[in-house]
């Protein structure tokens, strides 16, 4: 994918939320989009279709829960399912992408916009989305600088 604009979309996976920002590979940028509802952890197929051809991604970021000290869990597994099936229904490359610590950075950084810490009302999903979708367009646009 290195050298080339690209338009992608990351999830947050999540059993009740997932979360979802959009961005590209030539500004550099994201926006969250609204989370979606899973149950189980188990999205509606058909909105995340719907939404996947609103933005037209050419690939999917999705962030890997995996233990501080880097080994896999059980929501780590989930996560990789979930990308699989993402690959599998829309045939489009997925990126595993270490999300540790990126709930908790946007419990902060959602405070900090003046959230009240009510997330089942405004959940923070999408933003958890658009911080993983950064960290890996930082992570490209590092590897791009000679």
């Amino acid at each position: 994918m290195a050298n080339q604009p690209r338009q992608v979309m990351a999830f947050d996976y999540g059993l009740s939320n997932i979360g979802i920002a959009v961005g590209q590979t030539l500004t550099g940028t994201s926006s969250p989009l609204e989370p979606i509802k899973a149950r189980d952890g188990v999205p509606n197929w058909d909105e995340v279709g719907k939404i996947i051809r609103e933005w037209q991604p050419d690939a999917f970021i999705v962030g890997i829960p995996l233990n501080m000290d880097g080994s896999d869990s059980e929501m780590s597994n989930r996560a990789r399912k979930f990308g699989n099936r993402l690959n599998g229904r829309f045939q489009k490359p997925w990126i595993g992408v270490d999300e540790r610590l990126s709930s908790r950075e946007a419990k902060e950084l959602a405070r900090e916009m003046g959230h009240r810490g009510d997330y089942n009302e405004r959940p923070i999903d999408g933003l958890a989305a658009q911080l993983i979708l950064s960290s890996w367009l930082e992570s490209i646009q590092g590897a791009e600088t000679p």
